[in-house]
């Protein structure tokens, strides 16, 4: 059940005579009162002697009397509709529903003699639309702050209540959905999405590339987007906004968005606080010096036991670099991925954001290699990609448990989203390299086959049956080769590999075994058709990536 408030009218007649409207509004049928102030409101829609007129003349009675004191905008709206799979209520279900919002809210609080003067209206099935004039009975106006999310609680608890469907629910955190004038704009012009979607996209990626608030600039401008930077009398940088090219209004201005308006977290201060500490290039951890794609991996390995172990504060800063990776990923993968991968991100953006302040210092190191992604060669092994990408998928599901703890409902719903579509992205990317794998397993020994048999029912028994009925065993049972191999003892690498992950939500627990294997024992991967499998060697790692690469960040140019 959603309720939806309206910015305040100046015309009570206006809004009853749309209400009750069944002509220009085909939609409309029956409009009657369901519930009103005192019960006793004319009702045009049921009875023939009463008029609009007679009705906005009631509900203004306090308005005129205030008289000066009055606000000129003095019209409540709001209307509140059911899920479409929810039952039909009754109208005596929504008088009730109706009275709780206007306590909720402060129109009206049960009991109050001077509340302001209401009606609720239905004139479909599924919803009412609440109309109330913001005069109190002893001529002060109503104390409604906040009325939105009181309202929006209200509803929460009526759900559950009366059986309905319990809507995902924000924390006023979202970005600020387009307007309905910026969508009829976008379709008009041929564009799938608003302006102000666009622009979000490439304020995003463009803070992921960026490595300083100059530089960020900068990138945006190299893409196109028209900036305007704000100062301080000082010099210092206040603010920026934000315009496409070409994007103009009636007066044939460019269309300007601030950063906070195309998400709360685009804010300047916002994006300077993120990028005070990711200056210079990603340094190697622990010791290794990895390439940055690697970096990233490792790093989003440990985000799942870091969301477990460390406070809201670090927790949410890990979720927001898994974001920023999420937006770099277009820019390094191949054409083929890169659909799947821009609404996994799109879908990320409102995951990425709660009402806990994230401790950026604590995953600046990761920030760092994920900039570096964007600059360095990408990597031409498709396995690693793989890799990559379950790794990626893996946090995510932490990050959509991490939520559901904390009742983020929408952050949650995101982050399932999210999962979807990298799921889709990494079986694309893991299919060629499985099935190389898949091709030297099949290649085995019988000795080492019958091996790696022993292994499996030694670590797994419940689900060994069904693994070596997967058309991925043999892609295991080389792998399992290959640790051995790499001087590893393969039953403690599964074990690991097994707790590590877990399996029920796994389409094929051998696939994900493997790759889960391959980061364990940090095995070198191969796309080489023609590799020889003599199941006593590791994979040959592959050649490095020497090409030069180019790249820009506003959706059109492309790493190659």
């Amino acid at each position: 059940m959603i309720a939806k408030i309206g910015k305040a009218g100046a015309n009570t007649r206006g809004v009853l005579k749309y209400l009750y409207d069944t002509v220009r509004a085909k939609d409309h049928t029956d409009p009657h009162l369901v519930a009103s102030f005192d019960g006793f409101a004319p009702d045009p829609g049921r009875d023939e002697t009463a008029t609009l007129a007679q009705l906005a003349t009631v509900l203004d009675l306090r308005v005129k009397q205030a008289g000066d004191r009055a606000p000129e905008k003095h019209v409540w709206h709001c209307s509140v509709r059911a899920a479409p799979e929810d039952r039909i209520l009754t109208d005596e279900e929504w008088a009730v529903i109706a009275r709780r919002v206007l306590n909720a809210t402060g129109i009206a609080p049960v009991g109050d003699p001077d509340a302001c003067r209401w009606v609720a209206v239905r004139h479909a099935d599924d919803h009412i639309h609440i109309v109330a004039t913001k005069v109190r009975g002893d001529l002060r106006q109503p104390r409604h702050w906040n009325d939105y999310p009181r309202a929006d609680k209200e509803l929460a608890a009526i759900e559950k209540e009366y059986g309905l469907r319990q809507v995902v629910r924000g924390d006023r955190t979202a970005a600020k959905r387009p307007t309905r004038a910026e969508q009829e704009k976008a379709r008009r012009a041929g564009q799938a999405t608003t302006a102000r979607e666009r622009l979000r996209t490439t304020v995003r990626t463009a803070l992921t590339a960026a490595t300083s608030t100059e530089e960020f600039f900068q990138i945006l401008t190299n893409t196109g987007v028209l900036v305007d930077i704000q100062h301080f009398p000082s010099g210092d940088v206040r603010g920026y906004k934000v315009a496409l090219d070409g994007d103009i209004n009636k007066d044939g201005q460019p269309v300007w968005f601030s950063g906070s308006v195309l998400a709360p977290d685009l804010s300047y201060p916002k994006i300077a606080e993120r990028l005070t500490e990711a200056s210079g290039p990603a340094r190697p951890q622990a010791g290794h010096n990895r390439p940055a794609w690697q970096q990233v991996t490792d790093a989003t390995d440990r985000i799942p036991d870091i969301l477990t172990r460390t406070d809201d504060g670090a927790a949410q800063a890990h979720i927001t670099v898994l974001a920023e990776t999420l937006d770099a990923l277009p820019l390094i993968v191949p054409d083929d991925l890169r659909p799947q991968l821009l609404r996994a991100a799109a879908a990320f953006e409102r995951a990425n954001r709660s009402r806990i302040r994230a401790r950026h210092e604590e995953a600046q190191a990761t920030r760092r290699a994920v900039k570096a992604i964007v600059r360095e060669p990408a990597p031409k092994d498709a396995a690693a990609l793989a890799i990559m990408l379950d790794v990626i998928w893996l946090a995510v599901i932490a990050a959509r448990h991490w939520h559901q703890v904390r009742q983020h409902d929408q952050q949650a719903e995101a982050a399932r989203q999210t999962a979807e579509h990298l799921r889709a992205a990494y079986q694309q990317a893991a299919a060629q390299p499985m099935t190389v794998i898949v091709q030297r397993g099949q290649r085995l020994t019988v000795k080492v086959r019958q091996r790696q048999v022993a292994i499996l029912r030694q670590v797994l028994p419940e689900l060994a049956e069904q693994i070596l009925a997967e058309p991925g065993w043999p892609a295991l049972a080389a792998t399992l080769a290959d640790t051995q191999a790499a001087g590893h003892d393969s039953a403690v690498v599964l074990t690991e590999a097994a707790t590590r992950r877990e399996l029920d939500t796994a389409t094929a627990i051998s696939d994900v075994l493997v790759w889960r294997l391959r980061r364990t024992a940090d095995l070198p991967t191969t796309d080489n058709p023609g590799t020889p499998a003599h199941g006593n060697r590791p994979a040959s790692p592959p050649p490095p990536a020497t090409q030069p690469t180019s790249q820009s960040v506003n959706g059109a140019g492309r790493r190659r």
